[in-house]
């Protein structure tokens, strides 16, 4: 059994999700794939990523339940590997959302 992985987005990105029946982040139309993390990658990333942003959420997903498919890719900068989804990612496949505390600009 795949452990979960994580991905970080706003609360605001998560409803329109609800609504359209899938979650694609802004950058995905570029990119092809959706950024996520290991439960040991989660701090160093909100940390590289997300500092400033405020209402934000972690999607708890898991592996088994996606419709499109997971791949490890190796970050050559920091010589890491990531796990990205090539595809949408189904509402189903989220097993919780986690509310995290806004960032004050003020810090």
């Amino acid at each position: 059994m795949q452990k979960d992985i994580y991905h970080f987005t706003t609360l605001e990105e998560w409803e329109k999700a609800q609504d359209m029946g899938f979650y694609e982040p802004v950058g995905y139309a570029e990119e092809g794939f959706i950024h996520c993390a290991t439960e040991t990658q989660l701090d160093s990333v909100l940390e590289r990523h997300f500092a400033r942003h405020a209402n934000l959420i972690k999607l708890v997903i898991d592996p088994a339940k996606l419709t499109h498919k997971l791949q490890y890719d190796i970050n050559t900068k920091l010589q890491e590997e990531f796990p990205h989804i090539y595809g949408h990612l189904n509402i189903e496949a989220v097993v919780q959302v986690v509310f995290l505390d806004p960032i004050s600009s003020e810090s």
